[in-house]
C-alpha cells in the first residue's frame, strides 16, 4: 500500500470514527440507553454493551449477524453452585465433586438467540467467600444482569441474601436486573428453604425467582435466556412499545413446560 493510500484510508477510517461518535450522541439523546451511553464514553471499544462493529448501525431491528454484548454476573455465596451452574449453561452438564471455591473471578461467553437476534453473554463467576468480596464489587458496577443465588439446603445462604441485595444495590447500575435462584432443588430430601419463602423475598424485592438444579438443568437455560431477553429488549426495543415483563415471560414458559417454583 502507497503512503497516499495509507493517509487516505486513515483519513477515512477517522472520519468514520467521528461520525459515529455524532451518531451515537444524537442516538443517546433520543434513546438513553444505558449501552449506548457507556459505549459512546468508551470510545467505541468493547465495553459494558456494545461492540464497536455495531455501532455506526444502531438502528431497530438490531442486525440478526451482531451481537449484543452484556456483562451478567453470578453472585452468593461459596458453595451455592454458581459454578456448576455456568456450567451446566454453558456444555449442558454436571460434574460432580470437581469445583473447589472460585477465587476470585471466573469468566465465560455464551451467545443464544432471542427472536432472531444474538446476544453475547458475558457471565462472570465471582466467588463468595468474604475476603474476595471486595474484588465482587467492581464488577457490580458494570453489569447489566445478576442472578443472586442462595441453597435451598442451606438456610444460611438464604439468610445472607438480604446482605448480597444490599451490596448490588449499593454498588451496581440502579437498572441492573436481578433475579434470584434457589439452586440444588433436586436435593429435595435435604431442603432447608422453602419455595415460598424465596418467593416472598423476591416479591418484597421485586426481583424474579425461580428454583434452579445445576445437577439436573431444571430452569438454569430458563433464568439465563430470561436475562438475555430483557437484556436484548432494553438495548433495541423502540420506546413506543410495551416494556418486556420479565415476570410474565418466566410464568408462562413455566406454565408451558410444567414446571415448578416461579414467581
Amino acid at each position: 500500500m502507497t503512503q497516499e493510500m495509507k493517509t487516505n484510508s486513515a483519513g477515512t477510517e477517522s472520519s468514520q470514527r467521528t461520525s459515529s461518535k455524532l451518531f451515537l450522541q444524537q442516538r443517546c439523546a433520543r434513546n438513553p440507553h444505558p449501552e449506548v451511553s457507556r459505549a459512546a464514553a468508551s470510545d467505541l471499544v468493547l465495553f459494558g454493551g456494545l461492540h464497536s462493529s455495531l455501532l455506526g448501525t444502531l438502528s431497530w431491528p438490531w442486525p440478526a449477524t451482531n451481537p449484543l454484548a452484556h456483562w451478567t454476573i453470578l453472585v452468593g455465596d461459596s458453595g451455592v453452585g454458581k459454578t456448576s451452574l455456568l456450567v451446566q449453561f454453558d456444555q449442558g452438564k454436571f460434574i460432580p465433586g470437581s469445583f473447589s471455591a472460585t477465587v476470585g473471578i471466573g469468566f465465560t461467553n455464551k451467545v443464544v438467540a432471542v427472536d432472531g437476534v444474538k446476544v453475547k453473554l458475558q457471565i462472570w463467576d465471582t466467588a463468595g467467600q468474604e475476603r474476595f468480596r471486595s474484588v465482587t464489587h467492581a464488577y457490580y458496577r458494570d453489569a447489566q444482569a445478576l442472578l443472586l443465588l442462595y441453597d435451598i439446603t442451606s438456610k444460611m445462604s438464604f439468610d445472607n441474601i438480604r446482605a448480597w441485595l444490599t451490596e448490588i444495590h449499593e454498588y451496581a447500575q440502579k437498572d441492573v436486573v436481578i433475579m434470584l435462584l434457589g439452586n440444588k432443588a433436586d436435593v429435595s430430601s435435604e431442603r432447608m428453604v422453602r419455595t415460598e419463602d424465596g418467593a416472598s423475598l423476591a416479591r418484597e424485592y421485586g426481583v424474579p425467582f425461580m428454583e434452579t438444579s445445576a445437577k439436573t438443568g431444571m430452569n438454569v437455560e430458563l433464568a439465563f435466556l430470561a436475562i438475555a431477553r430483557e437484556l436484548k429488549q432494553r438495548a433495541v426495543q423502540p420506546p413506543d412499545e410495551p416494556r418486556f415483563q420479565i415476570h410474565d415471560y418466566i410464568e408462562a414458559q413455566q406454565k408451558r413446560s410444567g414446571c415448578c417454583a416461579f414467581i
